[in-house]
């Protein structure tokens, strides 16, 4: 039984998290047009492995994992995802982005049906009809303020969720401290062989924005296991959903971007349909959470 004070201790540090992550998504912005997206995706998991070094060198037996090459996939997949979504920062709205991104429950739901032949229930379908519903909403397809850049951030969250659904069959055979400390090292190589031909020296200002998201990501990581950790995931899980209005706070004190009213009908829509749509699923074993 979890006590009282942990949970609330839990919730705060995902209140923190959702904070941070929010700030990543600021970072991105104040770097586009200067720093490409693939050269964010490298520094951000260079600089997040330096941080956790200690911790897998102290902590994490690499050897014992009974995989290789699918920790690379994994990766791969990983650091799709995060320079998709790091383009849909770029250059769309940032609340818009950030909900339509919140569409990944959907797809691991949909993968986990599709692919893995888990049981669904009639809300999962339901949810994931009506998650697509939210993202129409908000991206307008053929309408006059239609927004191509938002496909990137729906491009994320199929990379995501495609990622996680590895992690849910990897985790039956390896430990969560090994899934996650393979990933952020994979990911550092990876980074750089696609970075390479887009390579442009940063400045000490931008290398400094990309040093604070890698650390920023690491404590984000760091805030998120601890927190599931203290309280049931069944009440931590919808505080990730506070992304939204924080991001949208920081997009207008940053960028004076104020959401659109399709914005939040939609993001509301996708969230209640990713809560119902979840809740519907019975998983075979929870699996270890797939960090950033």
């Amino acid at each position: 039984m979890m006590q009282p004070g942990r949970t609330g201790l839990a919730i705060c540090l995902m209140v923190a998290a959702a904070f941070l992550n929010s700030l990543d998504a600021v970072i991105v912005r104040l770097l586009a047009g200067d720093v490409h997206p693939l050269m964010i995706g490298f520094f951000r998991s260079f600089f997040g492995l330096l941080v956790v070094t200690p911790w897998i060198v102290s902590r994490v037996d690499l050897k014992s994992s009974p995989y290789r090459v699918l920790h690379v996939v994994r990766a791969g997949l990983k650091l799709a995802s995060l320079v998709a979504l790091f383009v849909a920062f770029a250059h769309a709205p940032l609340a818009d982005a950030t909900a339509i991104n919140f569409t990944m429950p959907m797809f691991l739901v949909l993968g986990a049906w599709l692919v893995l032949k888990e049981h669904v229930g009639i809300s999962s379908v339901a949810g994931i009809v009506a998650g697509f519903i939210g993202v129409m909403i908000i991206i307008r397809p053929g309408a006059s303020g239609f927004d191509q850049w938002l496909l990137f951030a729906l491009a994320g969250a199929v990379l995501t969720a495609a990622s996680q659904l590895m992690l849910r069959r990897m985790a039956l055979r390896d430990s969560a401290d090994r899934l996650v400390a393979w990933n952020l090292i994979a990911t550092v190589p990876l980074g750089l062989i696609v970075m390479l031909p887009v390579w442009s020296m940063p400045t000490w200002s931008q290398l400094g924005l990309l040093a604070l998201q890698g650390a920023l990501g690491a404590l984000n990581m760091t805030l998120i296991t601890r927190a599931f950790g203290m309280a049931a995931a069944s009440v931590l899980a919808p505080l990730d959903f506070l992304r939204l209005p924080v991001v949208a706070l920081m997009a207008f004190s940053f960028f004076s971007e104020v959401p659109a009213a399709q914005t939040w009908i939609g993001a509301a829509v996708i969230i209640g349909a990713a809560i119902i749509g979840t809740r519907g699923m019975t998983w075979r074993r929870k699996p270890p959470l797939d960090k950033p």
